[in-house]
């Protein structure tokens, strides 16, 4: 029985049912040594922290929506585009992991915005997130029926939102180790997806093809590598440029997947370090090749393509990859895609449900969402918060009187600008994390992840964020393409948080941290009695031996 240990932090419990003669707890016996009254347990491995990351930054994009850059840029813009952006993201993992590695706690840098800089600036960081984490939740639900529309028409749009609600509700209302393991599964699918499709593009690339053609990189010499999007010349190729940056920039995230599912991490400070450098290396390998492999495949001025975007055709009908395999003369293919970008879909989904809920529950317990948002399930799982994110999810039923391809365009702008705000929120937070080491003397060679290149890699990801947090809605401005809908769709965030920022500090008259007032220290007793007590367990079998291998 659970029992409350009076010397221990608020919330702390821990297992009296235990063999006295043993000094060390088990892994069974180790409960999240919780403060501030979280109650959220640590069970997630390594192998399932690395895939949630993955998971959540995988999904419709990679394989459909990222036809629409090439069809923009060109092949070239495109994969300069997602090139440069992996390594301004590079810049946001190594602040993040830093940060995280060092205290790995609930929804952490949504908290240390509060701890390191401002209060307010936490409460509009937290907020600003969830907001976004909540958003990206129906826009996979309606991608979900999107594709489902591939094969028929005949599925009632209610009947496939409400199914897929449900689904996220059993699989975020399971105990955390069993959601890590549904999501660990339903990644692995994604990745065996895009390493699939990078080999499927070699092989036809060099003749393997039902039409013995060898055409390696002709689309790039005709119509070429840059296309130009409203204008002529140089002017219309940066503007196509442009349009592939943005879309990058909305496509590749993966730090803060990871950073979220800290608080229930087993042996955090061991393996965030590695999780998060894991999930950036393969993330850009995945979409820099992705962003080759379509410019490979497919000329940004295929028909099919234009036609396919223009009438928001369904599913993988727009896919960059399956237009070549129609090309191609494969007919079977086209069907297993359509398929597996199904299941990306619903898995990357299920992280932005478990995302949001994480971000809102650590709101709850720096007091600044409702109290009642704090209650956990005995199994750890804040209830009230899964339940608060589903209902947001019903916002997908707007497809009930709007196309699914509108409707996936209005979230696609509703939250670009929220992920770069969260990103130059993280960057800032960790200057003035920086800053603050420097001047009380802390030993940075004693954390469990070391940035390299800092502070200046964050000033160049801060910068990097903040220009195109007002960049991304600059076809508004264009003459002759203003649209009320579009500009509120792409600067709403970019209103809401400053309102959300000095809203809370004239309401709780809060103040900038000095650099001497900022406690280093914050919630490091409970983590490092965790560490003390831990007790890794070996892996049971063969197949616990190859994943542990594999991913630890």
């Amino acid at each position: 029985m659970a029992v409350s240990d009076v010397n221990a932090p608020p919330g702390y419990s821990h297992d009296t049912e235990k063999d006295s003669s043993r000094a060390v707890p088990s892994n069974e016996e180790i409960v999240q040594r919780n403060v501030f009254g979280d109650e959220t347990h640590r069970r997630l491995k390594g192998r399932h922290i690395q895939l949630i990351g993955i998971g959540g930054t995988i999904g419709t994009v990679l394989f459909v929506q990222i036809g629409k850059g090439l069809m923009q840029g060109g092949p070239g813009s495109l994969f300069i585009a997602f090139s440069f952006w992996c390594l301004i993201v590079l810049t946001i993992t190594m602040a993040v992991a830093e940060m995280v590695s060092y205290t790995p706690i609930s929804s952490p840098f949504v908290r240390f915005a509060g701890v390191y800089v401002d209060e307010a600036l936490g409460f509009a960081s937290g907020w600003n997130f969830f907001i976004f984490e909540a958003a990206l939740v129906p826009f996979e639900v309606t991608a979900c029926h999107f594709i489902l529309q591939f094969w028929t028409d005949a599925i009632p749009v209610g009947a496939t939102i409400a199914v897929i609600i449900v689904l996220y509700a059993l699989i975020n209302l399971m105990a955390i180790q069993y959601f890590g393991e549904t999501e660990f599964w339903a990644s692995v699918g994604k990745v065996i997806l895009i390493v699939g499709l990078i080999f499927f593009t070699f092989i036809v690339m060099v003749g393997g093809n039902p039409q013995g053609d060898a055409f390696g990189f002709t689309y790039w010499k005709s119509p070429g590598a840059f296309n130009t999007l409203y204008y002529d010349g140089a002017l219309g190729k940066f503007v196509g440029f442009l349009s592939c940056l943005i879309q990058a920039a909305f496509s590749i995230s993966g730090p803060d997947y990871v950073a979220m599912a800290a608080g229930e991490a087993e042996n955090p400070r061991k393996i965030l370090p590695r999780a998060f450098k894991t999930v950036f290396y393969r993330l850009t390998c995945f979409f820099v090749l992705g962003s080759l492999c379509v410019g490979i495949l497919v000329p940004y001025d295929d028909p099919n393509m234009i036609a396919a975007f223009r009438d928001g055709k369904s599913g993988a009908a727009a896919s960059p990859y399956v237009i070549a395999m129609d090309r191609l003369g494969i007919r079977i293919l086209p069907h297993i895609v359509n398929a597996m970008i199904l299941v990306s879909a619903f898995s990357a989904g299920n992280s932005y449900v478990f995302c949001a809920t994480r971000s809102l529950y650590g709101l709850a317990l720096e007091g600044k969402a409702p109290r009642f948002l704090k209650i956990c399930t005995k199994t750890g799982v804040p209830i009230y918060c899964v339940a608060v994110v589903l209902v947001i999810a019903l916002l997908s039923f707007l497809q009930l009187s709007n196309s699914s391809a509108v409707v996936l365009s209005w979230f696609v702008s509703l939250v670009t600008a929220s992920q770069l705000i969260n990103f130059c929120v993280i960057c800032f937070t960790y200057l003035c994390f920086y800053r603050a080491m420097k001047v009380q003397n802390f030993d940075r060679s004693v954390l469990p992840y070391r940035a390299w290149f800092m502070p200046y890699a964050a000033y160049i990801g801060l910068v990097a964020t903040f220009i195109m947090v007002f960049v991304g809605g600059y076809t508004v401005f264009l003459p002759g393409m203003w649209d009320v809908p579009n500009f509120l769709f792409s600067y709403t965030s970019v209103g809401l948080f400053p309102i959300l920022y000095m809203g809370w500090k004239i309401a709780h008259k809060t103040k900038v941290r000095k650099p001497t007032e900022i406690d280093l220290k914050y919630n490091l007793a409970p983590i490092e009695e965790y560490e003390q007590n831990f007790v890794s367990q070996p892996p049971k079998n063969w197949f616990e031996k190859i994943l542990h291998f594999l991913f630890e």
